[in-house]
């Protein structure tokens, strides 16, 4: 278990860095950056990304910080889990140097900043339907960890399919000299993806969770007779299971996250969300239409 430096200002974290690649430099090792950024509350989901992080470079910083921006009205940001200490007892389990744990009124000294990075019409659709301005906001505070910690790559989940496809577009429209790696999502035992919200869920609804899992496996069997049998397959699984209320399930293009035509073959993707009690949960799965 390694000690882990944690920082809260931005000087103070560039000053860290500096240091750290310096004396990386002088010693003949590793002086890339890598970033994982979080909100905390961290699950063996966000610790596989440290895991890659550590094989890419040799600096890893892990961000933890609520991002305001990116919860609508009557969201769960106050009730959003903050588990600081077992994050850091967590991280440095795995071995990371610095961790970046800024306030608020750190990273928006002026209160919620005017200037925003927009999402475009793939951030209203999907996830971005449902929660307004989220996308928005969420590029904004990753365009600002990528400028503040400079990293050579950056690490997020495949869980979090749209906003993994949004980040790499926003990094690949504004030249950011950061490379996106994304890592593929986390499981437990029956297939459900690991998730911060997933505590909120009780025995049934656990249970009744696995259902999402079930969904997108069906769908890839059925993907060589078309969309519309992928479609159908899954939306029989999610029927099976009352407990679980279906917001979307999408079939999309890798390449702009549009849905696809019923005549498309290919590569694709499958995106679903659902309310299971007062928890929304999301997946997502690569499928070939054949």
């Amino acid at each position: 278990m390694s000690t882990i430096q944690v920082v809260s200002t931005i000087t103070e974290l560039h000053d860290s860095l500096g240091q750290a690649r310096d004396s990386a430099a002088l010693t003949g090792g590793d002086t890339r950056i890598v970033l994982v950024p979080t909100m905390g509350a961290l699950h063996a989901g966000h610790l596989a990304l440290v895991r890659r992080a550590h094989a890419l470079g040799g600096i890893v910083v892990v961000s933890i910080f609520v991002n305001p921006l990116q919860f609508g009205a009557g969201e769960d940001l106050d009730s959003y889990p903050r588990t600081l200490d077992a994050d850091l007892a967590a991280l440095g389990a795995e071995n990371v140097s610095f961790v970046f744990a800024p306030s608020a009124r750190e990273m928006y000294p002026g209160g919620a900043s005017d200037t925003r990075v927009t999402a475009g019409l793939v951030g209203s659709l999907y996830e971005g339907a449902e929660r307004p301005g989220h996308f928005d906001g969420m590029l904004t505070v990753v365009a600002k960890l990528l400028g503040i910690v400079t990293p050579d790559v950056a690490v997020f989940g495949q869980k979090d399919g749209q906003q993994a496809f949004l980040v790499q577009r926003m990094v690949d429209d504004l030249n950011v000299r950061s490379t996106i790696e994304v890592v593929e999502t986390v499981r437990e035992p029956g297939g459900l993806a690991l998730s911060s919200r997933n505590r909120y869920l009780d025995e049934a609804q656990h249970t009744a969770a696995q259902a999402l899992f079930a969904a997108l496996t069906a769908a890839v069997e059925a993907a060589p007779a078309g969309p519309a049998a992928a479609l159908v397959a899954a939306h029989a699984r999610i029927a099976a299971q009352p407990l679980v209320k279906l917001d979307y399930l999408v079939i999309v293009h890798p390449e702009t996250l549009l849905a696809v035509h019923d005549d498309y073959r290919g590569p694709a993707r499958l995106l679903v969300a659902a309310r299971v009690g007062r928890t929304r949960l999301i997946d997502n799965v690569s499928l070939r239409l054949g």
